[in-house]
């Protein structure tokens, strides 16, 4: 359905997943046309689960993300097709004035690039305060506040909160950094900026796109715990978008392997990284190089990814696979259980008229 006849939902239960994207068709104007960004995205994250969004550039994770928090244009953006369900609410059937009070408060996001996403006019600290005071809006307890507080108890207790976000990132001397501007800051300590803002609402749900790329792995590693942390105390879900295996495999309780704007392969981590059931989530785990790869050994992937314009019949990866057969070029094959006696809330799922059959 298009997102002007999109309906409302009841509210979620407390077995339903707090985030469902169901079949997601987006379509991205370009010079040289229309591009099928996504291509019918099927995910649903429940509360305390952290799902990895995995795949190649260009292969539609971040779009995914952004799709959720409703921050793609449109135009040149034109969503053709499905849902995206927060919390019972299709947010597709909402206007931006509807969006706009669920952004920050019950979604976070941790963008990218730092350099672009902090405002280089305002102090670090005025722009967290501005954050927390407008979670504090509606929920005062994010401020240790009771409702009625005055506005400058609720200015002192937000920035008392920005100090102990940024604490928490492991930026040193963070009561004195509240006063300094981002140009003053490293990029990696930018990063963890970001990470603090994204956090210091505590939304139910964080959408992460690439926030440890700037950091060394030592506070990589904190990051990730602190994440953890924050998934245990709030029950918060998570989306991950990575290239990051590592990472997936060290945070994640669940993955998704994403190829040209497609979810190809999703489950328990455990389950698929063990025993990956689609070609190209095999090629992705055997392009990583680990100890015993010989000189010479790594595996790369062939071809590119297909031009999203003018995309290739049937499964779009069958130009690149080695499993390939006619079938593959004459229709796109839907998510199936690996197993067909899994639990349909733990189910390892591939989307492959000729998945492999074991690890």
């Amino acid at each position: 359905m298009s997102a002007a006849t999109s309906t409302p939902l009841p509210p979620s239960s407390a077995g339903a997943p707090l985030l469902h994207i169901e079949q997601l068709h987006l379509w991205m104007r370009s010079f040289e046309g229309e591009a099928h960004v996504l291509a019918g995205v099927d995910l649903s994250v429940g509360r305390g689960e952290v799902w990895g969004l995995v795949g190649e550039t260009g292969c539609g994770k971040s779009l995914t993300g952004l799709s959720v928090s409703r921050l793609v244009a449109t135009p040149p953006g034109r969503y053709s097709q499905g849902r995206i369900v927060f919390d019972g609410q299709d947010l597709l059937g909402l206007d931006e004035e509807r969006v706009r009070p669920l952004r920050g408060r019950r979604i976070g996001m941790i963008f990218q690039d730092p350099t672009t996403n902090l405002n280089p006019l305002f102090r670090i600290g005025d722009q967290l305060v501005d954050v927390a005071l407008a979670a504090g809006a509606r929920s005062p307890q994010i401020l240790g506040l009771t409702p009625g507080a005055s506005r400058a108890q609720q200015r002192a207790a937000a920035r008392e909160l920005a100090a102990q976000m940024l604490e928490r990132v492991r930026i040193p001397n963070a009561r004195e950094r509240l006063d300094d501007h981002p140009h003053q800051f490293s990029g990696g300590m930018r990063q963890r900026v970001l990470i603090a803002m994204a956090l210091i609402g505590r939304p139910d749900l964080l959408i992460a796109d690439e926030p440890t790329t700037a950091l060394d792995v030592s506070v990589q590693a904190q990051i990730l715990s602190l994440l953890k942390e924050m998934v245990a105390e709030y029950r918060m879900a998570v989306l991950l978008i990575t290239h990051n295996l590592g990472v997936v495999a060290q945070t994640c309780s669940h993955v998704a392997v994403m190829y040209a704007g497609t979810i190809v392969e999703r489950g328990p981590v455990r389950d698929v990284l063990a025993a990956p059931r689609h070609p190209y989530t095999r090629a992705l785990l055997k392009s990583i190089p680990t100890r015993d790869t010989p000189r010479g050994g790594l595996e790369g992937i062939p071809g590119t990814v297909p031009d999203l314009v003018r995309p290739p019949p049937g499964c779009r990866y069958a130009p690149r696979c080695v499993r390939a057969s006619g079938a593959c070029a004459s229709a796109a094959p839907g998510l199936v259980h690996v197993a067909a006696a899994q639990a349909a809330a733990a189910a390892h799922e591939v989307a492959c008229f000729h998945p492999h059959t074991s690890g």
